[in-house]
């Protein structure tokens, strides 16, 4: 978690505690996502920062699920998190569950009820958000807040044992109506949910809030250092309050301010909608800002994480660029992703001079920027090729350096050609390109002393692959959708996918699987998709090479 510019506020609290012998000198944090969803980029974070301050100081980390709300929650969320922390690079000492805690939660309700500290409210929801009062405006004691121990006691346990319907009752913790803080002012501690729970069946039709169950749990497995974001700091004195009052092991939170990306939400409520109602293909779809989508376009760990050291651990909310983002994948991605070549816009070209029917195989180079530079693959190469169609003009401007009449370029690890000519169709859109090669210039034995230029990527058109390739974009045309006025979809940008299904690549990605990551030559950083197989490939385009968005913002 170190940075250049030195320890962070969390370091230094967590190596004041260590030099005191707090906690015996052990470092024990947690991530407890809701399994109500998919993670997403601003997850990373925050499992970065946990995970990782414990590693840096010797300690471990719990992965734990607030599943306190059955209606939301599903098995497949719980197996998506634990695929997602993995992939980040990190391992839990143990997974627990809030739901583990169900009993014992209970148990410490009793407690504060015995201790006239929680009694059974009738109210409606709107009757107890009228009596909480404003901000500005103290709260008002509602008329069951003076049930005596003995009637609240036997209230919860008819609670429990499902005598009343949802909405019916509540328990709520008696503290203070008048507290500036709004979370103190006797905050409903359970309530009645008649609904299936992914792990505890039907055992259970009273849940308990968030607010009861978190620093509860965190106290049950002596988390020592309780890290979440600055939305929760107005939620600490009632975390205390309850630890404090149960007189139980004194778990501290500590808050950091959560990551916020421009031209995206976050919200997981708003990632749902986006899923169900058809704007996206799945949880997964690569416009997502979900840890599985971000993967799946081909984003690599490495990046994710390098990207949260840099943004860095700070108490005020600030808004990080995406091209920040994007910057991090392509400084990873450009040591760790192998050079190939693909063609996304096919026109044919024919070299003339060489013999029809004779093959030869050229050297490429995986990767200058790589270790060893990354070895090298066979590149076959034929007198029929196909290149970019953007590499071609019939009346090329003065400094075009690629291929028009009369102009020579070089093919990438192979030769210089020069073009003669070229066949049109009824439409007058040219259809092939007919070249001579100078066999002396090939690439890394040139002798031709012919200088040129430009130098383009091309595939032999006889050993090329066919292949699918999806251009993806931002997938929202403003900087804060969730701010704007109106529906946050009406933002959504249409043009954040592009299928090409003619394209073209090397036949050394045959075999290439989801988790390869590749730079397609001029073209940008590609993976394979979860689609492709060895019958059709399909590409995902991760990145660009260079951030073309940011230009096309500088000319509006």
């Amino acid at each position: 978690m170190s940075t250049e510019k030195g320890p962070n506020f969390l370091e230094e609290i967590i190596a004041e505690d260590i030099k005191n012998g707090k906690h015996g000198g052990r470092v024990l944090t947690r991530f407890p996502p809701e399994p109500n969803g998919y993670l997403h980029i601003g997850h990373s974070k925050s499992i970065c920062v946990n995970f990782g301050l414990a590693q840096e100081f010797g300690g471990t980390t719990n992965l734990r699920f607030d599943d306190t709300n059955p209606e939301k929650e599903e098995t497949e969320y719980v197996e998506s998190i634990m695929a997602d922390v993995k992939w980040l690079g990190f391992q839990w000492a143990n997974v627990f569950y809030a739901s583990d805690y169900f009993d014992q939660i209970y148990e410490f309700a009793v407690t504060l009820i015995k201790h006239g500290l929680a009694y059974v409210d009738d109210s409606t929801a709107e009757q107890i958000a009228a009596q909480k009062g404003t901000p500005t405006e103290p709260g008002t004691h509602g008329p069951y807040r003076d049930r005596s121990v003995e009637e609240n006691l036997d209230l919860f346990t008819r609670m429990k044992n499902g005598e009343y319907k949802d909405g019916e009752k509540v328990l709520r913790a008696k503290i203070d109506m008048s507290s500036p803080n709004m979370h103190m002012r006797d905050p409903i501690m359970y309530r009645i949910k008649h609904a299936h729970h992914h792990r505890t069946g039907d055992k259970w039709c009273i849940y308990p809030m968030y607010d009861f169950a978190h620093g509860q749990c965190d106290s049950i497995e002596k988390i020592t250092h309780s890290i979440c974001t600055l939305e929760f700091e107005v939620h600490k004195p009632l975390y205390e309050w309850f630890i404090e009052q149960l007189e139980i092991f004194p778990s501290k939170q500590y808050e950091f301010a959560r990551l916020n990306l421009n031209y995206t939400v976050m919200s997981k409520r708003k990632l749902l909608q986006l899923v169900k109602e058809g704007y996206v293909n799945s949880w997964d779809d690569p416009r997502m800002p979900t840890i599985s989508g971000l993967r799946r376009r081909g984003y690599s760990p490495e990046a994710i994480r390098n990207f949260a050291t840099r943004v860095g651990v700070a108490r005020r909310e600030n808004i990080i660029d995406v091209g920040f983002l994007e910057f991090c994948v392509r400084e990873d991605l450009n040591k760790r992703a192998n050079r190939v070549m693909a063609v996304l816009d096919p026109i044919k070209l024919v070299i003339t001079n060489y013999p029809e029917g004779q093959e030869e195989t050229l050297i490429g180079e995986n990767n200058p920027e790589a270790e060893n530079h990354g070895g090298t693959r066979p590149l076959p190469f034929s007198n029929e090729l196909w290149i970019e169609r953007e590499d071609f003009m019939v009346e090329p401007p003065k400094k075009f350096f690629r291929l028009g009449p009369g102009l020579s370029v070089r093919l990438k690890h192979a030769y210089i050609v020069r073009c003669d000519e070229f066949k049109v169709d009824e439409n007058n859109n040219v259809t092939e390109i007919h070249c001579t090669y100078f066999p002396e210039s090939k690439s890394g034995s040139d002798t031709s002393g012919i200088v040129v230029k430009g130098v383009i990527h091309w595939v032999s058109a006889k050993h090329a692959l066919p292949a699918e390739i999806r251009l993806y974009d931002r997938l929202f045309n403003v900087e804060d959708p969730s701010s704007e006025e109106g529906d946050f979809k009406d933002f959504i940008n249409k043009d954040s996918l592009e299928v090409i299904t003619n394209a073209y690549v090397e036949p050394s990605l045959k075999d290439s699987k989801p988790g390869d990551y590749f730079q397609f030559i001029r073209k940008g950083y590609f993976c394979p998709d979860t689609d492709s197989t060895s019958s059709k490939l399909v590409f995902n385009r991760t990145v660009t090479l260079k951030d073309a968005w940011a230009k096309e913002q500088k000319k509006d």
